[in-house]
């Protein structure tokens, strides 16, 4: 004898929704789901094109947990910060593992796509630019590529106007009663962090005796966290555009592999990472 299948709405499921918000209207999947716009005949090109969709929606939510985490941190709320910055560091733990799913495209596949692609490049994602910016790496000349769209030029002013997640983390250190001398709080916002000795010397102070200093140590230890994730984000990708078109030019005409592993060479925090040698 079969069994009856089982109905949800015996147990108060609501099964209409008429004139009601369901779950496709609630997340705007109508129009996520129909983004999807291929220029070729090429199966991986929709491979290709959700693997960045899908990245620049994870960077949106690093983006607004970043912005939240340095409004606390100016607050001098760093516990609630801390948990933002756990999770834009979880954020970055997904990207990477994206990475995976594209390495499942050869050479041969992507070559069947790439000219239609035109100059577009990954290189011109304004939220990865933003990122940057928002967490200190301040390269104006990055600036460049979004110049044909004002919008997104205002947004990349507008971040290089406010201090950056670290400058705000080294206020949390003068708050607390370090010597960070003004050339360091009064800086132009909008050139690039130069490491300090000041602030080495307070964060190594900090290092030396978390018990004293441990929510410090915990910020200290959320911003590594975070740049180890973006770190490995960034070998990933060299790595990947290695295997799929070894040392070609990039789309957008960057030198392609030589040019990801310059940006290997990158420290967002410095002095986090120098101190450790002093320990």
């Amino acid at each position: 004898m079969s069994k009856k299948p089982y109905d949800p709405a015996t147990e108060g499921a609501e099964m209409r929704f008429d004139g009601r918000m369901s779950y496709t209207d609630y997340l705007g999947l109508d129009a996520i789901l129909n983004a999807q716009k291929p220029l070729s005949q090429a199966h991986d090109e929709m491979l290709f094109i959700i693997q960045h969709q899908t990245s620049e929606l994870w960077m949106r939510l690093a983006l607004h947990e970043i912005g939240a985490a340095r409004e606390r941190l100016g607050r001098g709320e760093l516990r609630p910060a801390f948990k933002m910055l756990t999770r834009v560091a979880r954020i970055f733990e997904q990207l990477n593992n994206a990475w995976d799913v594209l390495r499942t495209m050869t050479p041969s596949e992507y070559t069947r796509f790439r000219d239609d692609l035109g100059q577009s490049s990954g290189f011109q994602s304004w939220q990865y630019r933003l990122i940057e910016y928002a967490v200190g790496n301040r390269n104006l000349a990055m600036l460049r590529p979004h110049a044909h769209r004002a919008d997104l030029t205002a947004a990349l002013e507008a971040e290089l106007a406010r201090p950056s997640l670290y400058d705000v983390a080294i206020g949390c250190l003068k708050r607390a009663g370090f010597d960070i001398p003004a050339e360091v709080t009064d800086r132009d916002l909008r050139t690039p962090w130069t490491p300090h000795p000041a602030v080495q010397q307070a964060w190594l102070a900090v290092y030396a005796a978390p018990e004293t200093h441990w929510e410090l140590y915990e910020l200290a230890e959320k911003l590594v966290d975070f740049e180890d994730y973006f770190r490995r984000w960034r070998f990933n990708h060299v790595t990947t555009v290695e295997r799929v078109i070894g040392f070609k030019r990039g789309t957008g005409g960057t030198a392609g592999v030589q040019y990801l592993r310059r940006m290997l060479e990158v420290e967002l925090f410095p002095e986090l990472w120098h101190l450790r040698t002093e320990l």
